[in-house]
């Protein structure tokens, strides 16, 4: 499974018509859903330009998270730039993943069907992620801006939130009242449940 990495602006916008029109294909159907010819119809190509740049759907599946994973650090990284602690930077992170779930929905949906279609990606997704998170969440501590803990457990934990939040309020409700819902999970983080 390879992809060629193009190299003029033609081939670039050539291919990344292909990835628009590989998540909606496959974002909207799921993958067994989805034919190679319906991704090439949906680009505006020929079927055989699919194949100058990705040799199978899976390799255009697994650019996709690839892809999710990319757009969803750099959008995240941007939204907490500015953040004054670790716990700003998680309430301005958990409203842009709310966003990119709601917005993105079809690439969500790539994603997590990536659990069962490229587990190997899908796990490189979510641990490349926990490595960033955890080494934040130490440097916080050391920061003195979080109390200390296990650092990849909180990682993982929140990230599972995140997820679980984007589905719920993202992806499958898009109107929902985003700013609410951090809000609320911003008073159990920093409160806790105890009355």
């Amino acid at each position: 499974m390879t992809e060629s990495a193009p190299l003029t602006p033609r081939g670039r916008r050539t291919r990344d018509a292909i990835l628009r029109a590989a998540e909606e294909v496959i974002g909207g159907r799921g993958y067994s859903g989805a034919a190679i010819v319906d991704i090439t119809r949906a680009a505006g190509i020929a079927q055989g330009t699919f194949y100058i740049y990705f040799d199978s759907k899976e390799a255009v599946f697994r650019t996709l998270v690839e892809e999710m994973g990319r757009f969803t650090r750099r959008s995240l990284s941007e939204a907490t730039a500015g953040a004054k602690d670790r716990l700003e930077a998680e309430r301005l992170g958990l409203r842009a993943f709310l966003e990119i779930a709601a917005t993105r929905p079809l690439l969500y949906n790539i994603v997590e069907e990536a659990r069962f279609v490229a587990p190997e990606a899908y796990d490189a997704y979510f641990t490349g992620f926990a490595r960033a998170y955890t080494r934040n969440l130490e440097a916080a501590v050391r920061e003195g801006t979080i109390r200390a803990g296990d650092a990849e457990i909180r990682a993982w934990a929140l990230m599972g939130l995140a997820v679980t939040l984007g589905e719920r309020y993202g992806q499958r409700n898009p109107e929902a009242d985003r700013d609410r819902v951090v809000a609320e999970v911003f008073d159990m983080l920093e409160r806790g449940l105890r009355p």
